[in-house]
């Protein structure tokens, strides 16, 4: 038996967008240790760009937006499988489409719908698939390193992640009445996904995110992925209702001499 102990066990992992998604790295790395991974994507046309990457995988779609889908994809879930051992929700949005805007200028139509997609939809999955998770099931979502530091391009996203990070503690309580079942996030810094390049000003971000890490490296979204994977883990069992930061040390580092001062400088 391998240390995870996770073969055969159904893990439902939601929000693979393309190769470089975090979702992706967690399903494969699930996988490769022997889960049994079903897939959720967003729309028909996500589904279909994803056919050569999730080739002869057991794939739904769900769009969290509307509740008729999730209801579906629940029934569609249940008619494969009997339990499931857990899930993965990477779902978040922010509609950036219009640029960057000082924080006050927020639209409120747009502010909603991040929480709507980005937080609400954690809570109602996992409502939908209570009946269907195991007694000791693992629900894992996916944060930021922290939501207290106000960088101006990731906007009202910093609020629904941090919406998210209070949501999966009431979760872990709220199901604590019924059932073991365990809500943690992974709460990684900044990577290089094709999510983050709509973030406007993202590369600029990144790069002085990585001097800020001990390491002078950034962390890397397999990283990230194989921490999901500790968390859905029966070895995590003592964890619940926290939130696992993953930033290489940059939150320890703002004041290297190297960020400082930078070389050169007087």
């Amino acid at each position: 038996m391998s240390f995870l102990n996770l073969k055969n066990k159904n893990i439902l992992v939601t929000g693979v967008a393309n190769k470089k998604s975090i979702a992706w790295h967690i399903a494969k790395t699930l996988e490769e240790e022997g889960a049994k991974v079903i897939y959720s994507v967003r729309s028909d046309d996500r589904k279909k760009s994803l056919e050569k990457l999730l080739a002869g995988k057991m794939v739904f779609v769900c769009d969290v937006e509307k509740e008729e889908e999730v209801e579906r994809l629940k029934t569609e879930v249940s008619q494969h499988c009997k339990v499931l051992h857990g899930f993965v929700h990477s779902i978040a949005f922010a509609n950036y489409s219009q640029g960057w805007k000082p924080f006050h200028e927020t639209p409120k139509k747009d502010f909603l719908q991040s929480i709507d997609i980005s937080c609400y939809s954690l809570i109602n999955l996992a409502n939908a698939f209570k009946e269907l998770l195991d007694q000791r099931a693992s629900i894992v979502t996916v944060s930021i390193s922290t939501t207290r530091m106000a960088a101006e391009n990731y906007g009202y996203m910093a609020p629904a992640k941090a919406a998210l990070d209070s949501t999966l503690c009431f979760l872990a309580k709220s199901f604590s009445a019924f059932s073991q079942i365990r809500f943690n996030s992974i709460n990684p810094g900044l990577l290089k996904t094709s999510a983050s390049a709509g973030i406007p000003g993202y590369i600029d971000s990144y790069l002085h995110a990585e001097k800020a890490t001990l390491r002078k490296k950034g962390l890397t979204t397999q990283e990230a992925a194989n921490a999901a994977v500790f968390l859905l883990s029966e070895r995590s069992s003592g964890i619940n209702a926290q939130g696992l930061v993953l930033d290489a040390g940059m939150s320890t580092n703002y004041f290297d001499q190297k960020l400082i001062k930078p070389t050169g400088e007087g």
